[in-house]
């Protein structure tokens, strides 16, 4: 019997790094999980009861996916897109883009999802619902990050409002803010300045190099997190933006 035993959880962006992490953990600690991603066939190998491919982009096809699923105990909000540049970077495509993805997606699947957690939850443990934002956000401002840290600013904004809404109905909402992670989403950036920098050994040395731990995080640290807020722990925890950064934000 895990700390997770009993609830049902959804995560998206259970494809690869953060969202994988977290959707194997849940499910070795007792959730029935319910993975999805915009590409099945990474969640080949997920211990999931079950997988789905979603578009999180897409209004319809997240209703759908809800009312399949049914009510749930977690919801774990991952899907999201890291864009590099600075304002001078960014045309309306870009900004457009990210916003629907890094936060509507968010406002899509809570406003699904909620009404069945409210419904599911107990007199005493409500449902939970995790925010994956970031230490570059309204935390701490980032080079090269002027969309993206908007975005996770907006992440952070939003999983408090719906915790001040709903903290009375024992549903929690909390946002988890990582510093840099180790997964294919970091080493297509590493990759991406690699030959600006002097190579994939300097532009690796470069990301550690903003942790004052002097290392990048693993996504099962992550995950880590994903367990205590998904887990009744956490009950009385809510409205709370967790840095997971390596002492970055210090």
């Amino acid at each position: 019997m895990g700390p997770l035993a009993g609830k049902r959880a959804v995560v998206t962006a259970a494809g690869q790094g953060i969202g994988a992490a977290i959707a194997r953990r849940f499910s070795e600690d007792g959730a029935e999980v319910f993975a999805s991603d915009l590409d099945p066939v990474l969640m080949s190998d997920l211990n999931a009861q079950r997988t789905d491919k979603l578009d999180v982009t897409d209004d319809a096809a997240v209703e759908a996916y809800a009312a399949k699923v049914g009510d749930v105990d977690v919801l774990c909000n991952v899907a999201g897109f890291v864009h590099n540049g600075t304002v001078l970077d960014a045309t309306n495509e870009d900004w457009d883009f990210s916003f629907n993805l890094n936060v509507k997606s968010m406002h899509r699947m809570i406003r699904a999802f909620l009404p069945g957690m409210l419904a599911r939850g107990t007199a005493d443990i409500g449902g939970s619902i995790i925010n994956m934002s970031s230490g570059a956000s309204s935390i701490k401002g980032a080079p090269s990050r002027y969309i993206y840290g908007a975005t996770k600013a907006a992440v952070i904004g939003l999983t408090k409002a719906v915790a001040a809404d709903f903290a009375g109905q024992k549903l929690r909402c909390n946002a988890i803010c990582p510093g840099t992670v180790d997964s294919p989403s970091w080493r297509d950036r590493v990759e991406a300045i690699a030959d600006e920098v002097g190579g994939v050994d300097a532009a690796e040395a470069q990301f550690v190099a903003r942790q004052p731990m002097g290392r990048v995080a693993s996504a099962d640290e992550i995950a880590a997190m994903a367990v205590y807020l998904a887990s009744d722990e956490s009950a009385f925890v809510t409205g709370a933006e967790f840095k997971i950064d390596g002492g970055w934000t210090i």
